[in-house]
């Protein structure tokens, strides 16, 4: 049994709800940035349930990596066509063949970080002039500076710094010419609040949220999946581990816990007594102690 205040969840749901209807009010061209991730499959949910029973009336856009955990592009694929929404699908690899991003080398390479030349691109070529996004105030501390609608300049760039004030529900949507916003209407939610609600609204997510045995490595206090895309070092031996996912990203960077929670109520009590943060398990924000912070002022997500 999976016990949730069920009035603390629906008034999360009404901002978020409220916050997408404003996005769509305000602006002619948003899409949401979907990765078959936990959170962007709340985002669906939410703004289905905002428009209902009309369809989204916008597109959902993934920045394809190329290194996609192949559960994820599945489970994408077989969702975009149950509910009948527009995907676009913009591809980091066509990014480096126009000379566009340059793939990193060595044995800690990501193409986590080439993924804003592909989004800002992607927001230019299809004029989106404000971009949903999954992203929480919990995650990371440079996350907890956001605002409902985070504008950005001309050149897809955040300033922290010049950010708009939200009192009283008003949001703030006004822009020049070639700006754009990011809009996080799960920002005043937890991890924790995610999970509840995707076992109250009985969603479904990809396989890999959930225990699976998989081959590893283990790197530097990181279990990375072992596969075609990350480098085994001499000193690292591939092992079978009982492991599963609390954030889904780039193969390369994203890190498992080891955990036999098999069911939503077992992942709930898990992250309920967890003493490592969900991007803790991100070796991309370990680059450095401003790592999220200085990606986003260059346009990430």
């Amino acid at each position: 049994m999976i016990l949730y205040n069920l009035n603390h969840l629906r008034i999360l749901e009404a901002e978020a709800i409220y916050v997408i209807r404003e996005t769509a009010a305000q602006f002619e061209n948003p899409a949401l940035l979907f990765s078959g991730g936990k959170d962007s499959i709340v985002m669906t949910h939410l703004a289905r349930k905002a428009f209902w029973p009309a369809r989204i009336p916008f597109p959902l856009v993934h920045i394809d990596t190329g290194h996609n955990f192949p559960e994820t592009i599945a489970f994408r694929d077989k969702m975009v066509e149950e509910i009948g929404a527009n995907l676009i699908v913009r591809s980091v690899q066509d990014s480096i063949d126009q000379g566009r991003a340059v793939e990193e080398k060595g044995p800690n390479s990501s193409r986590n970080i080439l993924q804003t030349v592909t989004l800002l691109d992607a927001i230019e070529e299809l004029k989106i002039d404000a971009a949903l996004g999954g992203a929480r105030r919990d995650e990371e501390k440079a996350r907890a500076k956001e605002r409902f609608f985070s504008h950005r300049d001309e050149f897809g760039q955040w300033d922290p710094k010049n950010q708009r004030p939200e009192l009283w529900n008003l949001l703030n949507g006004r822009k020049h010419m070639g700006e754009h916003f990011r809009v996080f209407p799960l920002s005043n939610w937890t991890e924790m609040d995610v999970w509840q609600y995707l076992a109250m609204e009985k969603l479904e997510i990809p396989s890999i949220y959930f225990s699976h045995q998989r081959e590893c490595v283990r790197r530097e206090g990181t279990i990375l999946a072992n596969s075609s895309f990350i480098k085994v070092r001499e000193n690292e031996n591939p092992e079978v581990i009982t492991v599963r996912y609390r954030t889904v990203g780039d193969m390369t960077c994203t890190g498992a816990v080891e955990s036999a929670a098999s069911t939503l109520t077992e992942i709930i009590n898990e992250i309920a007594i967890a003493r490592v943060t969900e991007r803790g398990t991100r070796t991309d924000d370990k680059r450095s102690e401003t790592a999220m912070e200085d990606r986003k002022k260059q346009g990430y997500f």
